[in-house]
């Protein structure tokens, strides 16, 4: 497996897809930044991280053998590894909140921004970036977030983290090579942040409302048991779920 680390780079997405454009790259490619000058989460939004002290990365998948309907699935296995990454080190009360941001007491310890590159309508391979609260213990202005550290009190070596992370990664894509996608997505669903419970969501005109969240469909969109026994499906343009 081959490791790039930088000590600072815009982006750990921008990068990897820039050179991945001029050569040949090893599957599980990775590029860890110490500092990261413009991370970029979902919808825009910028992720924030303390030089030296949180995990900022990006690795390259290869992945011509999943159908573009299915996309989705790789976002169940990020979030998965990710979880299944924070329980090894027994840090509490971990949820996925739809799509791929992972909770821990009810705020957010990491997150994920997965860019796909599609040639002739199919899947060729992806850009998986992801940034993780370590050892960082104070987030300013950002009262959601906290870390590894605030959340079990222990200090943590990055690059054993990452590690791990790497081979839960590679466990749970193997699962998905092996067409278990049903198997996935009742492990992703049983993880889910509020599931079953009444929570409120703003759609993309700014207007609340309220509901259950029962699942997600195969295609990623997020399952909502609306009033009057209503289910409708929503994907991450049209609703935000704020608690």
């Amino acid at each position: 497996m081959r490791i790039i680390k930088l000590d600072a780079i815009d982006s750990t997405n921008t990068f990897l897809k820039e050179i991945s454009s001029v050569e040949t790259l090893e599957d599980y490619t990775v590029v860890v930044a110490n500092k990261q000058e413009n991370g970029r989460g979902q919808m825009g939004k910028v992720w924030q991280s303390k030089s030296g002290e949180n995990l900022t990365f990006s690795v390259f998948k290869r992945v011509k053998g999943l159908e573009f309907s299915n996309q989705f699935y790789l976002s169940i296995v990020t979030a998965l590894a990710l979880y299944n990454t924070l329980k090894s080190y027994n840090v509490p009360n971990l949820f996925v909140k739809w799509p791929n941001d992972i909770l821990s007491a009810n705020k957010k310890i990491a997150g994920v921004l997965i860019e796909n590159v599609v040639k002739q309508n199919r899947l060729e391979y992806s850009i998986v970036g992801i940034g993780l609260n370590v050892n960082q213990t104070e987030f300013n202005n950002l009262s959601s977030a906290t870390s590894l550290k605030n959340n079990t009190g222990k200090t943590f070596n990055l690059d054993e983290v990452l590690h791990k992370f790497l081979t839960e990664f590679k466990i749970a894509y193997k699962s998905l090579e092996s067409d278990a996608f049903e198997f996935l997505k009742i492990d992703y669903e049983s993880k889910l942040f509020r599931k079953n419970k009444p929570s409120t969501f703003k759609n993309a005109e700014g207007s609340l409302f309220s509901g259950f969240i029962k699942g997600i469909s195969s295609n990623g969109n997020l399952v909502v048991l609306l009033e009057d026994e209503v289910i409708e499906e929503f994907n991450l343009n049209e609703i935000t779920l704020l608690y």
